[in-house]
C-alpha cells in the first residue's frame, strides 16, 4: 500500500540504480565491476563521500569493494558492519567514531568520517555481507528516508549480485525463473509505487496550479515528467529480464488488479467498485500485463480527467478469454486531451489478438473495454 509520497527526485535516481545493477549483474559482467558500480551507485544516492562493499569472512567482513586504499581491510565480526553482515538490521549513527555501538572498532583509515550507516547487502537468506557509506565529520547526518532507500538497494542489488554469480552453476531454467520473478517485482511493486507518487503529484500540481510560482510549477512538472520516464526505463528492463522459459510462467491476475484499484481509490477519495468473475490464478504473464497496463490507462484517465464520483471496474474470465471493464460517472475525456495512453492500448490489443474500444461523452461518463483471449 501506498503509504507516503517518496520524493519524486530520489525515487527516481532508486530506480534508475536499481535498473543498472539489475541489467548489468544479470547480462554476464564481471562480479568485481558489478561491486564497483554498486558502490559508486550507493554513494551517490546517499550524497556520501565514500562507499564500501564488506563481504563475510570465518573471521568478520572484508573490504571487497571501493576505495583502493581501503580494499583488502579486515573488520571483526562485533563490528558495525560485521553484525550487520550476518543478518542483523541496518545500523545508522551520526557519528560512528564517538557512538558506543560503533566506535571501539573504527580503524585508522575511516576515522576522518562522521555519518555512517550500514545497511545488509542482500536478503532472503542471500545477505553477502554489508554496503556501508560514509560522510565527512560535520557533515550532515543521513536522513530517514535516505536510508530507506539505501536499505532496499542494497537488499535488491545484493540478491541481484548472488543470482549472477550462481547462474553459471545452475540449470538454464532455474535462471530464467529469478529472471521472470525479479521482472514481476520491478512491473508490479516498483512501477506501481511510482505510478501513484506521479499521480498524487499531477493532482497536487492541477489544484494548486494558481498558487505556485511559474518556477516551482515546472520544477513539479520536471519531477513528473522524470517519475514517467523512469517507469519507461523499468518496463524496458522488465522486457530485457523476461526470456523464453519452456515452462511459461503465470501469474495472479487478480491480485494486481486488487492494487491498481487500491491505489486509484486513494487518489479519487474514494473507493471504486471492483468485480472478478472467474480464475485468474493461472493467467499467462504476458497476457496478464496487457490487462494491467489497460486497467491502469483506464484508471489514470478517470482520476485526471473525469471527476467521476463512481468507478465500476469488472474483469471477467471465460471461455473466450478475459474482458476488461472500466465505468464511470464523470464527465468524459475533454476535448483536447491527448490520448496517447489510450491509442496505446489499442494498439497493444490489436497486437495480442483482444479489441479495445473506448466511449466517452459529457453526460454519460466513460466506457473502457479490453477484451483479450488467452491463447
Amino acid at each position: 500500500m501506498l503509504t507516503q509520497l517518496m520524493d519524486p527526485t530520489l525515487a527516481a535516481r532508486a530506480l534508475s540504480a536499481a535498473t543498472e545493477i539489475t541489467t548489468t549483474a544479470l547480462s554476464g559482467d564481471d562480479p568485481g565491476a558489478v561491486l564497483e558500480t554498486v558502490v559508486r551507485r550507493a554513494a551517490e544516492l546517499a550524497e556520501a563521500e565514500l562507499g564500501l562493499i564488506m563481504v563475510r569472512t570465518e573471521d568478520g567482513v572484508i573490504v571487497e569493494a571501493g576505495s583502493a586504499d581501503i580494499r583488502g581491510l579486515l573488520l571483526p565480526a562485533d563490528s558495525a558492519a560485521g553484525r550487520v553482515a550476518r543478518g542483523g538490521e541496518t545500523i545508522v549513527t551520526d557519528d560512528f567514531t564517538t557512538d558506543p555501538r560503533t566506535a571501539p572498532f573504527v580503524p585508522d583509515e575511516l576515522k576522518r568520517f562522521g555519518p555512517f550507516a550500514a545497511a545488509p547487502f542482500g536478503a532472503s537468506g542471500r545477505v553477502l555481507g554489508a554496503l556501508t557509506v560514509y560522510r565527512p565529520h560535520g557533515a550532515d547526518p543521513f536522513s530517514p528516508a535516505t536510508i530507506e532507500v539505501l536499505t532496499a538497494f542494497a537488499a535488491q542489488a545484493g540478491v541481484v549480485l548472488a543470482l549472477a554469480e550462481g547462474a553459471n552453476a545452475r540449470h538454464r531454467v532455474t535462471l530464467y525463473q529469478e529472471r521472470e520473478r525479479i521482472a514481476r517485482e520491478l512491473h508490479d511493486v516498483i512501477i506501481q509505487r511510482l505510478y501513484g507518487a506521479g499521480m498524487q503529484l499531477d493532482r497536487v500540481r492541477k489544484r494548486m496550479r494558481k498558487r505556485f510560482a511559474q518556477a516551482d510549477g515546472a520544477r513539479l512538472g520536471e519531477a513528473i515528467d522524470q517519475l514517467d520516464q523512469t517507469i519507461e526505463e523499468i518496463r524496458g528492463t522488465v522486457r530485457a529480464l523476461r526470456s523464453p522459459d519452456p515452462e511459461p510462467e503465470t501469474t495472479d491476475l487478480a491480485e494486481s488488479v486488487r492494487g491498481e484499484v487500491r491505489i486509484a481509490g486513494e487518489l479519487l477519495g474514494f473507493p471504486p467498485t471492483l468485480e472478478l468473475s472467474g480464475e485468474f490464478a493461472d493467467i499467462p504473464a504476458e497476457r496478464a500485463d496487457h490487462v494491467r497496463a489497460a486497467l491502469r490507462e483506464a484508471l489514470s484517465n478517470v482520476v485526471r480527467h473525469s471527476g467521476a464520483s463512481e468507478t465500476r471496474v469488472t474483469l471477467t474470465r471465460d471461455t473466450e478469454g478475459v474482458k476488461l471493464r472500466v465505468r464511470d460517472n464523470g464527465s468524459g475525456v475533454p476535448q483536447g486531451v491527448a490520448t496517447r495512453g489510450l491509442r496505446h492500448l489499442a494498439e497493444r490489443a490489436e497486437t495480442a489478438g483482444g479489441q479495445f474500444s473506448l466511449n466517452s461523452s459529457p453526460s454519460m461518463g466513460t466506457l473502457v473495454a479490453f477484451d483479450l483471449p488467452l491463447s
